[in-house]
């Protein structure tokens, strides 16, 4: 301790030794001042996501084959009609529905899959099909999005799309 501290001085510090110090909270402030005054380039989050894709390096990307988006016809009438999604890698198929509730989907053929829905850096949503290739989440997508499926020894992750 320094000799040109005064008393008060030499009980704060005293007192900041004996507090807990709560480091997540201060790591929570900074990183919400980082976003504000710093903010990630939407580039460069998008390149960290699609980056965070593909960590499994024996994964095949699966193609986005049919988009109902882009590739149905539209229906005169119809409100809040669900997207219909068709990936494709090798033998694996995937088909999925999106609607405002979660989704909804069955891999072929017809096997069980551990599925992630992974949406940027945040863990995935786990999900199981069963004996059939189905599957639900009732957990509903928001932003970018994919999935990555688990079946015996193959690791498929689908391309990333826009909910």
């Amino acid at each position: 301790m320094s000799d040109d501290m005064n008393d008060d001085e030499l009980l704060a510090e005293e007192n900041w030794h004996d507090e807990e110090f709560d480091a997540g909270l201060l790591e929570e402030e900074l990183r919400q001042a980082a976003a504000v005054l710093d903010p990630v380039p939407a580039e460069l989050q998008q390149i960290a996501v699609d980056a965070y894709a593909l960590h499994d390096l024996d994964a095949r990307v699966a193609e986005l084959t049919f988009d109902s988006l882009v590739d149905a016809l539209p229906v005169r009438g119809a409100a809040d009609v669900p997207r219909m999604l068709t990936f494709r890698a090798g033998e694996v198929t995937v088909d999925v529905e999106v609607t405002a509730h979660g989704l909804m989907g069955q891999v072929l053929p017809p096997q069980p899959a551990r599925i992630e829905v992974l949406g940027g850096p945040r863990p995935g949503s786990p999900l199981t099909a069963d004996d059939l290739g189905r599957f639900t989440g009732d957990v509903p997508l928001s932003g970018p999005f994919a999935l990555r499926l688990r079946t015996g020894g193959d690791v498929v992750v689908t391309e990333w799309l826009r909910a």
